[in-house]
């Protein structure tokens, strides 16, 4: 079991009734709106709520941003390739070694506001759907259909044979991502912080695209880079 913290993760798996939920723990001193939102939620789905002071919660989440709400889960659903193959989905994103929680969760709430059918991870050198990851999305990460990747170059290989086309971010590529037709079915890989998308991964892709930059600073971090990719995607396929 872990410990969810903070209303938006809280409230997020409650909704989405993925986890396994044990209890829920409040600050009874504190009764905004959004803590006693989860409340009902709690009632309704038969999950015991158990009042604690604040020392309580900071200790049991491990630090001080629980806003008055943690959750005690099972471990995260993580979504089975195969799965998500037969759901037949036409707009995935692969991430290629993001190591960085705040990054991992700043993206996965953009890919579900954006409307993409599923997050692919690397299993190795990556960060987890862990409740620190589920904090900076927002909630986002109990909704999304995670996947998680033993080999990403062999997974791109797999998709391409279910016909979709796959596209790389690079700060190198030659064409715009404003240029790029993506009503296709398509997969959009974003490299790991720093090093990219990695070498083997990009042989595999159909195409490298970039996103045109102007002044002294000539890169994007990763969930920035993300964000304005997927929702020129998203606009282009009639978002």
């Amino acid at each position: 079991m872990e410990i969810l913290y903070g209303t938006h993760p809280v409230r997020e798996a409650l909704k989405a009734g993925r986890r396994e939920i044990k209890r829920l723990f409040f600050e009874k001193t504190k009764p905004s709106p959004r803590l006693k939102q989860i409340l009902r939620l709690a009632e309704s789905n038969g999950i015991p709520a158990e009042p604690m002071n604040e020392e309580g919660l900071s200790k049991i989440s491990g630090n001080g941003f629980h806003q008055g709400a943690c959750l005690e889960v099972g471990p995260y659903p993580f979504e089975n390739f195969q799965d998500l193959l037969k759901s037949s989905p036409e707009f995935l994103l692969l991430l290629d070694h993001i190591v960085d929680p705040n990054n991992l969760g700043a993206i996965l709430r953009t890919a579900l506001c954006a409307g993409v059918d599923g997050v692919i991870i690397t299993k190795d050198r990556s960060a987890g759907p862990v409740p620190s990851v589920s904090r900076a999305s927002a909630g986002a990460l109990e909704h999304i259909r995670l996947v998680r990747a033993t080999n990403m170059a062999n997974t791109i290989k797999i998709l391409k044979k279910e016909g979709l086309w796959i596209f790389g971010a690079d700060a190198d590529g030659q064409t715009s991502v404003f240029s790029v037709d993506w009503t296709a079915k398509i997969g959009i890989v974003i490299g790991g912080e720093g090093k990219g998308v990695r070498m083997l991964v990009k042989k595999n892709c159909d195409g490298l695209v970039s996103i045109p930059l102007k002044g002294p600073v000539q890169s994007l971090n990763a969930s920035a880079a993300s964000a304005v990719i997927l929702y020129e995607a998203a606009r282009r396929r009639g978002f």
